[in-house]
């Protein structure tokens, strides 16, 4: 498909938005650009009985009849000017809430591995610049292009009612028009791309900037940081003005172009033999009209910049919403799972060229069995927990919950069985209350909410704060200090009662007097769970039922503390290791 054709194919969807939902509206506004345009065409068509009857024939009816017509032609244009403005921004509103809705409802179905490899930068941009671009295209640009092109239709065909000799010489200049029109179309899609690329490093940067503001400061970032700005700012100036210099060197051509059909016609038309066959009124409305018609012709040239930019942007934005959700074919559900883990032959890589993250991992986790999982970074244990709820599909082999094949569930039922507390905690800028019952508020009461955070130590701080369950939190629990944030995600994980849980590092970043309230937090917690523990300090797992030792994806070693202690292996050599250090430390 030539570029031309996949643009004409990308603006047919994009139209789409319009018209099957908002077509009545749409109708209407065109009705109005209609009324627009034939009011240019009036006034144009004015001119002639306001020379012939006013001042050459002196014709009475004439006189009083202009002024009445006047203000009545500009009453319809204003009239019919309001409501195409307030029809197409009303609908370019409404696709804007829907792609933005479209765009949102796509992120939040896209499949863990799409989010590892795309950043957080482009992504905003599309929800934000691409769709105001594209909205642009659907209703300002179309605008311009209805009316402005009824506008020319009118006028011409007017021109050519009252001498068609005159007006030919205008079309004359479509041929040039179009073979210019058709390379700068080219150059500004190019551009608007590359545009579009650099607003997302932009964004990237800036984001980046900010959530990482305390390393700047104190690894003296600054300059590398302006640094790395400046480059990605000036590239999108760049890239703006050279957007800018092809419109501004296009614009003046075809002026010039227009200008030389005009200069002719003006020319033509003072003939001797040419002014035998016109009047007075004729030469001036027909003057009026090619007047007329410079403004719409210069809008439908310009108008061409703004539609090549929605069609990059919409390029963009439907290469994204075509993506593939997160794969979901299971058909089965579970109310409430027992919590039987199986993990059969499982193997995974993050990319098959890198080699296998896990490979033939083999372990059965009997319902209510506390399990951690330890090893060198690296060593796949996350990464075997991230499969459970299918963050990541497995490459080979099957995990099973109570006898069933994970993929044979669907991702609801799946999820709804797991809880996760992880050192990275997560809390939204809303209430304490919302962040503990976050996607089951309007299913809990307030007393559930306060029983859960009492289970999790949470609400001896909860208390103490201004609002109390009503306190916001801030960006990401920035309001709250790390112990508060984890008691937080404690007593979501208590209020959510899931079956199994996923305990990640949950206590490695907490000082002791924090460890102790969150360890009192989890051993309520885990009672009567499946438990899947990750923690480096070995310190915090002995009391574990087993203990699951990895090793470059492979388990190595299964068993109590006591019992892999007793083997003196890799955990035995693990546990000196910490130890030693934690000696030296004291």
């Amino acid at each position: 498909m030539s570029d031309r054709e996949g643009g004409v194919a990308i603006y047919r969807r994009l139209l789409g938005y319009v018209f099957p939902v908002h077509w009545k509206v749409f109708a209407l506004a065109v009705v109005a650009m209609a009324a627009v345009a034939a009011t240019a065409t009036g006034l144009a068509a004015l001119m002639k009985p306001l020379m012939d009857g006013s001042f050459v024939e002196r014709d009475p009816d004439v006189i009083r009849m202009i002024p009445i017509a006047l203000i009545g032609l500009f009453l319809v244009r204003g009239m019919a000017e309001f409501a195409t403005r307030y029809g197409m921004s009303w609908i370019a509103r409404k696709v804007i809430l829907q792609l933005r809705g479209e765009v949102f409802d796509k992120l939040l179905l896209l499949p863990v591995g799409y989010f590892d490899r795309n950043a957080s930068g482009d992504l905003i941009t599309k929800a934000s610049y691409h769709v105001e671009q594209v909205a642009a295209a659907t209703t300002s640009a179309v605008t311009s292009l209805v009316k402005d092109t009824l506008m020319v239709i009118g006028l011409v065909g007017w021109m050519i009612w009252l001498n068609a000799t005159l007006a030919l010489i205008i079309l004359c200049v479509a041929p040039p028009l179009a073979l210019i029109v058709s390379q700068v179309s080219r150059r500004f899609r190019t551009l608007s791309r590359r545009i579009q690329t650099s607003m997302g490093d932009v964004v990237r940067v800036s984001g980046e900037a900010i959530e990482a503001h305390r390393e700047i400061r104190i690894f003296a970032g600054t300059r590398f940081e302006r640094n790395r700005f400046g480059r990605v700012n000036e590239y999108n100036r760049r890239q703006h003005m050279k957007s800018v210099l092809t419109d501004a060197i296009s614009t003046p051509v075809v002026q010039m172009i227009v200008a030389v059909a005009f200069a002719f016609i003006v020319y033509m038309a003072t003939l001797p033999a040419m002014l035998e066959e016109i009047t007075a009124g004729t030469f001036v409305s027909f003057m009026a009209a090619m007047m007329l018609l410079a403004q719409p012709i210069q809008r439908l040239l310009k108008v061409n910049a703004e539609l090549q930019k929605g069609i990059a942007a919409a390029e963009s934005l439907f290469d994204f919403l075509d993506q593939a959700p997160e794969p979901d074919h299971g058909t089965r559900r579970l109310t409430r799972a027992r919590g039987e883990l199986a993990f059969e032959g499982v193997a995974f890589a993050y990319d098959q060229d890198k080699g296998r993250v896990l490979d033939g991992i083999d372990l059965t986790i009997g319902a209510g069995e506390t399990v951690a999982f330890v090893g060198r970074s690296g060593s796949g244990k996350s990464t075997l927990l991230k499969l459970l709820p299918r963050f990541y599909e497995v490459d080979e082999g099957t995990i099973r919950l109570d006898g069933i094949d994970t993929r044979e569930l669907t991702l609801a039922s799946l999820r709804e069985q797991i809880s996760l507390v992880s050192q990275d905690v997560t809390l939204f800028n809303a209430t304490v209350a919302e962040n503990i019952a976050y996607g089951r508020l309007d299913r809990v009461s307030e007393a559930e909410i306060v029983a859960a955070a009492e289970a999790a130590h949470a609400m001896e701080f909860i208390r103490s704060l201004p609002q109390g369950l009503e306190s916001r939190v801030g960006e990401n629990g920035v309001l709250l200090s790390g112990g508060q944030r984890q008691r937080l995600a404690i007593a979501r994980a208590v209020l959510k009662d899931a079956p199994i849980l996923i305990l990640d590092e949950a206590t490695s970043a907490l000082d002791t007097e924090s460890e102790r309230h969150i360890q009192a937090a989890l051993d309520r917690l885990m009672e009567n769970r499946t438990t899947l523990v990750i923690a480096h300090r070995l310190s915090t797992i002995e009391r574990a039922d087993r203990i699951v030792v990895l090793d470059h994806g492979q388990v190595v070693e299964v068993g109590s503390h006591a019992e892999l202690i007793a083997r003196d292996g890799r955990y035995a050599a693990l546990h000196r290791l910490q130890f030693a250090i934690g000696q030296d430390e004291a």
